[in-house]
């Protein structure tokens, strides 16, 4: 039996890599998990905690996967793909899958890019439709500033231990994403420690690659790389 665990990013949700299960799902006979992580969902409630819970709650839910499957793989996106490398490096997985993973974060030209369409389409008064934009707001109007330096924490935490990582990699990145800059996918191929590694870019994908025009694409290159045993 094959198990799948999928961790979504900072201030997000399962809904951030649902694409993604849902065309797993329906190709496979896989066991999934697919968690929300402490303080994170549709209401955020990050106020208090801290880095080491979000680490806690992805290593118990492997923990359960693993003694049930004989193989087990791990996708993470953004923050989800530090907290995937950390489980890859500690614990016995097959495989692992970083999407748009924040081994750097902030793409100030591209978030430049970004604002200058928010500016536009509140002239033209399309700003309440812009899902990029809502995703924005939501993060900076309901994220406290603990939770962000328990984000950057995390990073701080993980990212030296990438070279530890030593399991097939995949890793996706979106060359428009205003969150996570290309660099990171780069330094990441760079630092992980695996022989078997690929790299792609998405040409047109924002941050949130799992909902991009190209997705299906991305997919069935995901599925591909899992499915080559």
């Amino acid at each position: 039996m094959i198990g799948c665990l999928c961790i979504h990013g900072f201030t997000g949700a399962p809904y951030e890599v649902e694409p993604l299960v849902e065309y797993l799902k329906n190709r496979t006979d896989w066991v999934f998990r697919v968690p929300t992580l402490p303080g994170h969902g549709e209401t955020l409630r990050l106020k208090g905690v801290h880095y080491q819970e979000w680490i806690r709650h992805a290593e118990e839910e492997l923990k359960e996967l693993l003694e049930i499957c004989d193989e087990v793989y791990v996708v993470g996106f953004s923050m989800g793909g530090l907290i995937a490398s950390f489980l890859a490096a500690h614990y016995p997985v097959d495989k692992l899958i970083l999407l748009s993973a924040a081994a750097y974060y902030i793409h100030p030209k591209q978030l430049a890019a970004d604002v200058k369409m928010f500016i536009k389409d509140i002239f033209t008064g399309s700003i309440r439709n812009n899902e990029l934009f809502l995703r924005y707001k939501r993060k900076i109007t309901e994220t406290p500033l603990a939770a962000t330096l328990e984000f950057r924490r995390l990073v701080t935490y993980i990212r030296p231990m990438l070279n530890q990582v030593n399991v097939p990699t995949f890793i996706a990145q979106g060359e428009s994403d205003g969150i996570v800059p290309p660099k990171s996918a780069e330094y990441l191929y760079r630092t992980i420690g695996a022989k078997e590694k690929k790299i792609i870019y998405i040409k047109e994908s924002k941050h949130h690659i799992c909902h991009c025009g190209e997705r299906k694409v991305l997919f069935s290159q995901v599925l591909d790389f899992l499915g080559n045993s």
